[in-house]
């Protein structure tokens, strides 16, 4: 009996260790996603503050077309107003924030396009200054947002691999969603010169 009783004690020690390990892992593995969402966001306010600068500019070219600085200022709006905590981020939620985004990305696209037509816009130095930084902005986001998948590409292995599982089923930890990829990404544009 007495056997039977350290044997279950030492059982039961081992398994408790071994949660606690894990548990911690997990911590860390949440808090290092937390940490790299905070640059994710920061990389899309700077792109969102670098918007109203970009859209006066535009603004001084007296018949640009008034229809593109409003959709890129609404965009803007409805984007801001989308925010997550990634420690109980939904697949919803991240597809509601990525469209949010897209919005963004759309509106700024077409008012790029639109600015080929105003010759002394593209010129003007202001502009060509907060384009630059805009592309910058543009390429931190995406290596932010790629930092985020992978810290949660390994969050979700530790989530989902065994024996770590039960523990992670027991204490609450669920797998996160990534960002993904937009529709129609996988195919490369057709380019017409004609």
């Amino acid at each position: 009996m007495k056997k039977i009783f350290w044997i279950l004690l030492i059982a039961m020690l081992a398994v408790g260790g071994y949660s606690l390990t894990k548990y911690n892992d997990l911590m860390r593995a949440e808090e290092d996603i937390n940490s790299v969402w905070g640059n994710v966001e920061s990389a899309y306010q700077r792109r969102a503050d670098l918007i109203p600068n970009l859209v006066n500019t535009v603004k001084g070219q007296a018949n640009f077309e008034k229809e593109t600085l409003t959709s890129v200022i609404e965009a803007r709006a409805k984007a801001t107003a989308v925010t997550i905590d990634p420690s109980n981020a939904t697949e919803e939620q991240m597809a509601k924030f990525q469209e949010a985004q897209q919005g963004v990305n759309s509106a700024l696209s077409r008012l790029l396009v639109s600015v080929e037509k105003y010759p002394e816009l593209k010129a003007h130095e202001a502009f060509l200054n907060l384009q630059a930084q805009l592309e910058g902005t543009e390429n931190r986001i995406n290596v932010e947002r790629n930092n985020f998948n992978e810290k949660v590409k390994e969050y979700n292995k530790q989530v989902r691999e065994f024996p770590t599982k039960l523990a992670a089923m027991i204490m609450g930890f669920k797998a996160k969603p990534q960002f993904k990829s937009e529709a129609g990404s996988d195919k490369a544009p057709t380019v017409n010169f004609n």
